[in-house]
């Protein structure tokens, strides 16, 4: 059998998998919102049909409610979780994308001031949102821990740049 093709939303999905033991589409959208989302968003139907083309190629096990709404139920295989581990090993050795509606703005000629007000208070909500998180990073993961380092420092620096925009600091 030949090894499947797996994209980055594939295991964004057999990752929650193992963190949470099962879940439904939903359940895995809603993890992802509060986490995986803040650095690689995947829109919500992805994640519903990506959780059904893994089970058909045997990387997630699925069970149907019985009664209710009858959801679906997925948790991992041993292959599935053999795959998960593999693609952890692997290094990455590219760079990150940058996709920010504000610097495509600003590259095109918008007004620096008007997008840095907007820009400026947003980025220092999420820079406390994951201060807020770092002070409990005894009970993360190492993994999401370092993950969550990284989003400061990334918001740490958006706070810099748009403060100086803001200050009308140009260089």
């Amino acid at each position: 059998m030949s090894t499947p093709r797996l994209s980055q939303t594939s295991f964004i999905v057999l990752g929650l998998l193992d963190y949470a033991g099962s879940g439904t589409p939903y359940d895995l959208k809603r993890a992802a919102e509060v986490s995986t989302n803040n650095f690689w968003t995947v829109p919500h139907t992805q994640i519903y049909t990506e959780c059904a083309r893994l089970a058909q190629i045997g990387l997630l096990a699925e069970e149907r409610e019985e009664t209710g709404r009858r959801r679906r139920v997925y948790r991992l295989t041993d292959e599935g979780r053999e795959q998960l581990e593999r693609w952890r090993g692997e290094p990455s050795e590219g760079i990150s994308e940058l996709r920010d509606a504000s610097t495509l703005k600003l590259f095109f000629g918008g007004d620096p001031a008007a997008l840095a007000a907007g820009q400026l208070a947003a980025h220092k909500r999420q820079l406390a949102a994951y201060e807020a998180l770092i002070e409990h990073k005894e009970h993360l993961p190492a993994g999401q821990a370092l993950a969550l380092e990284c989003g400061i420092g990334h918001e740490r620096e958006w706070v810099r740049f748009w403060g100086r925009v803001a200050a009308g600091e140009t260089p």
